[in-house]
């Protein structure tokens, strides 16, 4: 492809992404399928293209629309190309010719814009905070009460790439021999700094063509969440149910975990979500595992085995903030309304897989969310309606599961972007009492 056709390519995605209701990767995903005469290289420019647009969408509407231009994909992406990656106006203007596979001529509104442009860089400092830090407006507020003057940081960690974590299938293999594998097949990989699981790529590469990959050696699992997965510290030959399981990652790490010994049960809404896992698993080895779709957190099998299980680990739904790097798509669409409800819809969650723990066991919460409102606020919420629950101290469990000090946090384990290098993760863990509370 011609840089001109990249351009086009990208306008056309996010052009999709915008009038549509389905996710960045998923657009550009059925783009690329569509079109398979496009390579690997050519896809890797028109994804960066599109997902600097993504990541800072505020910034580049902010300068269209202080020149008076439409701000649509198009305009973005032209604006994203001088301020984000430092095209000069003659070089946009020479791909803009009209060419059937390249975008039509530009504008003189869009002449001047990018002249206009000229030597600036995407920051300014007549921005709004919100604008500076591409962020919605209406989650200011939530985020300086986090993280206070280091919200700044904090969003410049977020807007940008995140890089490939593989977790280490220990079923089948160990890290160093991962990494010899991987090696071999030209990939070089280095341990994560805090997942004893962990390798971590600086490039994309196409996972699917490795053998390290499709003979399952190796998992792909942000650290973060490789970490709360070992935290709940699910052993050879317990009961373990994975109550908001998804695709699977984290029931993989939690049945390596247990040796592949025990019982695991990975409870899921959506039907389609567990048939995908079940491809996953098979290709790991994992033998250990039944797979339940629930109509619900209040479905009647919960009821059944109330009581009956040694962890419980809750991966609960939430806004995701803390996966910006790898879906910038998402922070648009967010709502106030849509925290609102994510919250009622997590104490319900987490209060009726409680059920499922057994005396002496342990629920394991987590989010991938920044919002004190999805994370401590909701474990200090559980802790008042349950009184049969205390807090186990994070540190404590970190230093028996992983060894060391815990880097975020005594109580609760909050990772960052900026701090850690990770996505954004909250993880609690609570102990059900052996015996009822006396009042």
């Amino acid at each position: 492809m011609t840089p001109g056709a990249q351009v086009a390519a990208a306008i056309d995605i996010l052009t999709a992404i915008e009038t549509g209701d389905r996710a960045a990767d998923d657009v550009a995903a059925d783009y690329f399928r569509r079109r398979r005469y496009i390579g690997a290289k050519d896809r890797a420019h028109v994804a960066g293209h599109v997902y600097a647009v993504l990541r800072h969408r505020a910034s580049l509407d902010w300068w269209i629309g202080k020149h008076a231009v439409e701000v649509d994909p198009r305009t973005r992406v032209l604006a994203g190309l001088e301020l984000i990656e430092g095209w000069r106006p003659d070089a946009i203007e020479a791909c803009c010719d009209g060419d059937r596979f390249r975008p039509k001529r530009l504008t003189r509104g869009e002449e001047r814009l990018l002249h206009s442009l000229a030597g600036h860089t995407l920051r300014h400092p007549e921005m709004p905070r919100a604008v500076a830090d591409d962020l919605p407006e209406w989650l200011v507020p939530y985020l300086e009460r986090v993280f206070g003057k280091g919200l700044e940081r904090e969003m410049a960690a977020l807007n940008g790439p995140a890089p490939t974590d593989l977790r280490v299938n220990l079923l089948k293999t160990d890290r160093e021999a991962a990494r010899r594998m991987l090696a071999a097949e030209g990939i070089a990989a280095e341990p994560t700094p805090l997942s004893p699981l962990g390798l971590r790529l600086h490039r994309r590469v196409p996972l699917g063509t490795l053998a390290a990959f499709e003979q399952g050696f190796v998992e792909v699992q942000d650290e973060s969440s490789q970490l709360a997965a070992r935290l709940a510290d699910a052993r050879p030959g317990m009961r373990v149910v994975d109550f908001c399981a998804g695709a699977g990652g984290k029931t993989l790490a939690l049945a390596a975990g247990m040796a592949n010994r025990g019982k695991l049960v990975a409870c899921e809404v959506s039907q389609y979500r567990l048939d995908r896992a079940a491809r996953r698993l098979r290709r790991a080895g994992v033998t250990n595992v039944e797979r339940r779709a629930l109509s619900g957190e209040r479905d009647k099998w919960v009821k059944r085995h109330a009581g009956s299980f040694d962890r419980v680990f809750v991966d609960v739904p939430c806004l995701g903030t803390g996966t910006w790097r790898r879906n910038p798509d998402a922070k648009w669409r967010m709502r106030p309304e849509d925290l609102a409800e994510l919250v009622e819809r997590q104490q319900q969650i987490l209060r009726s897989a409680a059920r499922l723990v057994r005396p002496g066991g342990r629920l394991i919460y987590a989010t991938c969310s920044l919002l004190r409102e999805e994370d401590e606020a909701q474990a200090e919420a559980f802790l008042a309606a349950e009184p049969g629950f205390s807090l186990l101290p994070v540190a404590r469990v970190w230093a028996a599961t992983i060894g060391g000090a815990s880097p975020g946090g005594e109580q609760y384990l909050r990772l960052t972007p900026a701090l850690h290098g990770t996505d954004g993760f909250f993880v609690a863990i609570f102990e059900r009492r052996l015996c009822p509370t006396v009042s």
